[in-house]
């Protein structure tokens, strides 16, 4: 296909409407024009999603990550629009027959971070007794109460502004949330400690950006391989083939780390229940050509150590 028939119809990319996600779908479409030149029409179709439009119970009592990308997948199926925007993080283990993660671009900070007050100075393993952490994650919930079991940990959901909104409306005392979403929202600022990977062990695929299409759509995989980033392409899939082999979604509190070497990756792996106790971890090195299975080895080391009773049970 030529530069032509690449460029002739515009790109539709399906988002959802908060201000995170209309972000990372500007960023892509900034990227596509970048890249191809202003003769490339991109344009956004918000999308109201499940996950939207519940916000009353947490996401682990009404179905987990799909509740996100769902309607948008849907979307694609049936061509209205033509490319997806997605935190991979809140994409399920397995997807749709049909579609296909084409790319991958350069990965943002993986590491969660503490958010307080304004001109408060806090870290996690500082609190008090008695503070309020707000977080809508299980995984989060769980490493909190192993870091600091003297706190409360209070569950929340909304956008990113409407979680650092209730800090400063003194509802919590501090929430936790991805570093990447509050980096990409110029709110950095807010962050007030950020949480090391050896002890507050990310999501999988945290920080990372799924550009999702139809698997047999090549002129949009065509117009996305430029934005490809090849270190990130090997930690997704690491860190996604950990989560495909546990099938679990947010409902089981889990989280996985890939580290690149010159030759190698490094994958670490957690289970841990949502109490804090039992945890399980696991870590393997290899060949970055191997790094879905060497996610998917990890998973077993976990399961073989007894991960399976929390896996199964949530």
């Amino acid at each position: 296909m030529n530069r032509e028939e690449l460029l002739a119809q515009p790109v539709q990319i399906g988002t959802r409407g908060s201000a995170l996600a209309l972000w990372q779908s500007n960023h892509v479409r900034d990227q596509l024009r970048a890249h191809w030149g202003e003769g490339l029409q991109v344009e956004l179709n918000i999308i109201s999603t499940k996950g939207d439009q519940i916000q009353d119970r947490p996401l682990h009592e009404v179905g987990g990550k799909g509740l996100f990308v769902k309607a948008i997948e849907a979307r694609l199926l049936d061509a209205s629009v033509d490319l997806a925007v997605h935190s991979m993080k809140d994409m399920p283990a397995l997807g749709p027959e049909g579609l296909e993660i084409a790319c991958t671009p350069a990965r943002e900070d993986p590491r969660d971070a503490l958010v307080g007050r304004v001109g408060e100075s806090v870290t996690l393993e500082g609190l008090p007794s008695g503070a309020r952490v707000g977080t809508g994650s299980l995984r989060r919930g769980a490493l909190v109460r192993r870091l600091n079991p003297r706190v409360e940990v209070v569950p929340i959901r909304g956008n990113v502004p409407t979680r650092v909104g209730l800090v400063d409306s003194g509802e919590v005392d501090v929430v936790i949330l991805a570093a990447a979403g509050l980096r990409r929202l110029d709110m950095g600022s807010r962050i007030s400690e950020l949480l090391a990977e050896d002890a507050f062990l990310p999501a999988p695929a945290q920080g990372i950006l799924a550009l999702q299409c139809r698997a047999a759509d090549s002129r949009v995989k065509a117009l996305l391989a430029p934005l490809a980033d090849p270190d990130t392409t090997v930690r997704a899939a690491a860190e996604r083939g950990f989560l495909v082999r546990l099938e679990a979604s947010c409902t089981v509190p889990l989280a996985c780390h890939a580290t690149l070497s010159r030759d190698a990756v490094t994958v670490r792996g957690m289970v841990v229940d949502p109490s804090g106790e039992p945890c399980y971890e696991a870590t393997t090195t290899g060949a970055r050509d191997d790094a879905n299975a060497l996610g998917v080895a990890v998973a077993e080391a976990l399961l073989d150590q007894g991960a399976g009773a929390i896996v199964e049970r949530h």
